[in-house]
């Protein structure tokens, strides 16, 4: 018993919380063992006191030989033999040294390393220490796929240090934000109406598609994305696909930008002369109906109109009444108006005539014989001449 207190005795000038520097002696099961300089005495450096990376190969951190320096944190004594080492670390050092690094840095950006996605945010690790960003602040926008960022080194800006608590919390979307702000300056400084500028689709909506202009998303709204009508964002663009876009407007002052990808397109009535004419017989497509008629597609992009009045030589109270949307039918063009983008067509220009309208017809345009006046030629006496009828017919045998 004396032999072993004078051995605690001897290690009496090596304490807990003391930082020393320690000599890798060997590296075997995840575990250096270590002599302490200066003192004769051995300690162990583990692997979980090295690293927070649990998946770390501990001979790829340390090698035989090296020198390091440590923090003590106990004394251990061996079960089976009267030896007494010490359990030392690596990490609680650099950890220590961190905090010392941040108290009273509230607010300033430093870069860190992220370990883990965990629930409601993400680990994160600086020289040593570890670190929270919460769920809320680690985009400007809701992040589903945390994953992604782990093992990146990311800024975020300091908002919480507390060593006694061991509380350490930060946020990336300030400096999201904050980045941002100065790219969406440039970017409008840049920016002018009526001008063909690249972006990236960032993400479809059900009006449109946001496209990221390098810092500022514009928006194409769904009517300006094809010539088509009444086409979902899906069906043309993608997110990640670059586009050319033409800019329509520009809001700074409310961070909007209007785009347009159809004014980048030639159009479907781009040179619809040489590709129509008047007198032309041709098939289509009802797409369409409305009161006052029905709109064919005749070529991709472009819909003509068939009036009531040019669907049939029977009278049609309503288009639905003889025509349905889907159904093909053979056109003829009547008028053709690029200008105005419109197209005149008929399909009873196409049908007979009936014979009963025919007859009808020439029976109304045959031109009336106007009637005739019976002329008079006699002229009835005046009563105040004193004849009399007797004075008139009175040669007359009865």
């Amino acid at each position: 018993m004396n032999e072993f207190e004078d051995l605690l005795n001897s290690v009496s000038e090596v304490n807990a919380g003391d930082v020393v520097t320690a000599e890798v002696l060997t590296v075997d099961n995840d575990q250096a063992n270590v002599v302490i300089s200066g003192t004769g005495v051995e300690g162990v450096l583990t692997l979980r006191e090295l690293t927070n990376d649990r998946n770390a190969d501990i001979n790829d951190l340390v090698k035989p030989g090296e020198t390091l320096e440590v923090l003590v944190l106990r004394q251990v004594v061996g079960k089976d033999t009267d030896t007494v080492t010490f359990l030392v670390s690596k990490k609680r050092l650099e950890a220590r040294k961190a905090w010392d690094k941040l108290i009273g840095r509230e607010g300033d950006v430093i870069t860190v390393k992220v370990t883990r996605a965990v629930k409601g945010g993400l680990a994160i690790e600086f020289e040593g220490l570890r670190g929270f960003i919460p769920a809320s602040m680690i985009d400007t926008r809701f992040v589903r796929n945390t994953e992604k960022f782990v093992g990146q080194e990311i800024d975020a800006r300091i908002k919480e240090v507390d060593a006694s608590e061991n509380r350490f919390i930060l946020s990336r979307r300030e400096v999201v934000e904050e980045a941002a702000a100065e790219a969406r300056k440039e970017v409008f400084s840049t920016l002018t109406e009526g001008s063909v500028v690249t972006g990236k689709v960032a993400r479809l909506t059900s009006f449109g598609a946001f496209v990221d202009l390098g810092g500022v998303d514009g928006l194409i709204h769904v009517t300006e994305l094809s010539h088509e009508r009444n086409v979902s964002p899906k069906s043309v663009v993608s997110v990640g696909e670059e586009v050319e876009v033409k800019v329509l407007s520009i809001d700074e002052e409310a961070g909007r930008v209007s785009l347009s990808l159809k004014a980048t397109i030639p159009g479907p009535w781009d040179g619809v002369e040489q590709k129509l004419a008047a007198g032309d017989v041709i098939e289509g497509k009802v797409k369409r109906l409305t009161d006052f008629g029905a709109f064919v597609e005749v070529l991709p992009g472009i819909d003509g109109l068939v009036h009531i009045s040019q669907i049939s030589h029977k009278r049609v109270e309503n288009p639905k009444d003889v025509l349905s949307v889907g159904q093909d039918v053979t056109v003829k063009v009547l008028d053709v108006n690029a200008a105005d983008e419109r197209v005149s067509l008929s399909l009873k220009a196409l049908e007979e005539r009936p014979a009963q309208e025919n007859t009808e017809e020439k029976r109304q345009s045959k031109p009336r014989r106007p009637k005739r006046q019976e002329k008079r030629d006699y002229d009835l006496p005046e009563t105040q001449t004193g004849f009399s009828m007797a004075d008139l017919f009175g040669d007359i045998e009865l």
